[in-house]
């Protein structure tokens, strides 16, 4: 799979901005510097646009007292078998790799989140109607809590089973504490377990009911404009945070959660919050070390460095609270041509690789494209001129943020573009995150397909460099050497 410099998020594709083949092969040759900016073209129809895809979503709600079983029978239950998919019933754990890598496409020109707008908004039109409120616009609330709904569905059956073996989750989906949004597997979805599979602990089963329901509001239009969702799960090694959900969006899977999960049912609203009918068992990710050592046929060099210098177990046995790792992939190592793969690779190289995979590497903070995790035990970090702010703080528009990593806590420049449900991600001012938001148990992965390389000056950027010109060994050690020279 060719990695690409510009990330635009299948979830973002959900907002109605598609491109026909022969108009995306237009702008992808196209090379023009009086392009409108990626604001310009999307300025003054978002609205319209949007209007469409709440439409098409409330054309699958039904609002009659059984509205659940309503939105069932209308759904088209047409998944496919998911492949590429890592799944641990053992350990109740599961990861779509091919549905995450697949989420990169190609660069369109003249699209960059991080362009300013060049012209103001345009006001809407006079005979606009009148906005939304909320994320998901007017909808018909039944008088049922989540609850009620599930258990008197003819399809969540195994669910409602499930739940009322656990009186807390019980009087939480009948509470009014929060407007929730659970995300609910069919009796279909559970058929899908093996047979003969023995059944997990108690305990087990309650943290994957809990990552299946969301403490905040998230209709479907609010969905479609997020990378990812916080569920009631906290996790441990993410410092008590809540793991996270993934939202993804293919023209096979459709909307869908973590890739594998299809939405088949949406909005189907209670007293309490919102429903979701998906057709799979979600299932928490494992590490995320294990999530790349999964996939050798994108990160096999970097799984062969971690291990020949240690890092792999090094990571793995320290205690954490959560981390974001950004993973070069193998093409990343190709680019820097084979007299520099080949010295840090050798005997005399090691300490050059450790050191530039440790560049990679953030500790005990988890930075998603829309949300962001500091571990309790460290210190401040500052963004936008603040010490502190909660992951519900990220603005929309431009987010700024300086993580430091292993090497000596040397910082990489991280700056995050939002407009609507696209994001893109900035290293160091100008290497780009090709696939955000691998979600992991213990962080989150981003991969680069650039290999990172610290800046010569402290603080500096990295400079921008075209990828058939090929760094020269010695001034790749020398960006190295300062962080080891008292070892040589």
């Amino acid at each position: 799979m060719k990695f690409v410099n510009t990330l635009l998020p299948l979830a973002a594709i959900s907002s109605a901005f598609v491109l026909p083949d022969e108009q995306m092969t237009n702008q992808i040759v196209l090379e023009s510097q009086k392009e409108p900016s990626f604001f310009d073209k999307l300025q003054g129809n978002v609205e319209e646009l949007w209007e469409g895809v709440e439409e098409s979503f409330k054309n699958a709600v039904a609002f009659s007292e059984n509205a659940l079983d309503n939105a069932y029978n209308a759904a088209n239950d047409a998944a496919q078998q998911a492949k590429g998919t890592f799944e641990c019933h053992m350990s109740m754990t599961k990861f779509d790799m091919v549905g995450w890598l697949d989420t990169a496409m190609e660069t369109l020109d003249g699209i960059d989140v991080f362009e300013p707008p060049k012209h103001p908004p345009h006001k809407p039109p006079h005979h606009r109607k009148p906005p939304h409120h909320g994320h998901g616009g007017p909808h018909h609330k039944s008088n049922k809590t989540i609850y009620q709904l599930i258990s008197s569905s003819k399809y969540t059956t195994k669910l409602a089973e499930l739940i009322n073996e656990y009186p807390d989750l019980v009087e939480t989906l009948n509470g009014t504490a929060a407007n929730y949004t659970l995300f609910a597997p069919t009796d279909k979805a559970f058929e899908k377990i093996p047979k003969g599979h023995k059944k997990p602990s108690k305990e087990l089963i309650k943290k994957v009911l809990a990552y299946h329901l969301s403490p905040d509001f998230y209709p479907a239009g609010r969905i479609v404009t997020s990378h990812t969702i916080p569920t009631a799960l906290g996790e441990d090694k993410l410092g008590g945070e809540p793991q996270r959900l993934r939202v993804g969006l293919g023209l096979l899977k459709g909307l869908n959660i973590n890739f594998y999960s299809k939405i088949i049912a949406v909005n189907i609203f209670g007293s309490n919050g919102v429903i979701h009918g998906v057709d799979s068992i979600i299932l928490p990710p494992p590490e995320a070390l294990k999530i790349i050592s999964f996939l050798p046929t994108e990160f096999s060099t970097l799984q062969l460095g971690l291990e020949k210098t240690g890092l792999f177990e090094a990571i793995t046995s320290s205690p954490h609270e959560g981390g974001t790792i950004f993973a070069p992939s193998n093409l990343a190592f190709k680019k820097l041509g084979p007299r520099i793969n080949a010295f840090l690779f050798s005997k005399y190289g090691e300490k050059y690789l450790k050191a530039l995979l440790k560049y990679h590497v953030v500790a005990n903070q988890t930075l998603y494209s829309d949300a962001f995790y500091k571990a309790k035990s460290v210190d401040s970090v500052r963004c936008h001129g603040r010490e502190e702010f909660g992951e519900e703080d990220i603005p929309k528009g431009y987010f700024h943020v300086d993580l430091p990593t292993l090497l000596d806590e040397k910082s990489l420049s991280i700056d995050v573009a939002r407009y609507g449900g696209f994001i893109s991600m900035k290293i160091n001012g100008f290497s780009r995150v090709a696939v955000q938001d691998g979600i992991a148990r213990d962080g989150v992965i981003h991969v680069v397909s650039s290999v990172l390389i610290p800046p010569k000056t402290p603080g500096g950027k990295e400079e921008e460099v075209e990828e058939e010109v090929e760094m020269e060994l010695e001034e790749f050690k020398e960006r190295l050497i300062p962080y080891f020279e008292d070892e040589l």
